[in-house]
């Protein structure tokens, strides 16, 4: 007779429901309302990027017109300055004299304004010298004495510097030296 042959048992279909480890506890889900804090917040934060994104933008908008502005008025500065020199001989009459005065009272409602008169104190941040005329006992600080093309402003911003010559106060007159201050050698020789 023969053995019986055992076979063998598979255990992994007992019934081990003791006997395995517990798993890890998930994570408990956040509740509602730290899920509304958590979105409140982010739209926040979106909000105050979407304001400041527009603030910018209206900044470099207004800094583009600007540019675009004071280019136009640039350019139109030699026009202007052959409009002064025709007023300035006698040319300037008639339907030119028309065309003129609306182009300067156009150029004024951009805020371009000329600058540059004899007699104005000198101002190194608008005015380019460009000869020294000397000193005067008539003025008080350096003052502009010829103006050989007037400046331009748009607002505050120099478009073009004022090129000018200047004169200078007079310096006072050298004191003569007084007879008690004179030198050792000269008194011993009056000895």
């Amino acid at each position: 007779m023969t053995d019986p042959v055992e076979e063998p048992q598979d255990t992994t279909s007992e019934d081990s429901a003791g006997d395995t480890p517990a798993e890890p506890e998930a994570p408990s889900e956040p509740t509602v309302e730290d899920q509304l804090a958590e979105r409140t917040n982010d739209l926040q934060r979106l909000a105050a990027e979407y304001k400041n994104y527009r603030a910018r933008a209206e900044r470099e908008r207004e800094a583009a017109r600007a540019a675009g502005a004071e280019k136009v008025l640039a350019s139109l500065l030699t026009v202007l300055d052959d409009l002064g020199r025709a007023e300035q001989h006698g040319e300037l009459t008639g339907g030119f004299k028309a065309v003129a005065d609306a182009l300067q009272n156009a150029v004024k409602s951009h805020k371009l304004e000329a600058f540059g008169e004899e007699g104005d104190a000198f101002d190194p941040n608008r005015y380019d010298a460009v000869f020294h005329a000397g000193e005067s006992a008539d003025v008080q600080t350096t003052t502009v004495a010829q103006v050989m093309a007037r400046g331009y402003l748009v607002g505050d911003k120099v478009l073009r510097a004022a090129v000018v010559g200047v004169v200078d106060p007079a310096s006072a007159p050298a004191e003569a030296p007084a007879e008690a201050d004179a030198s050792p050698a000269e008194a011993s020789e009056d000895d």
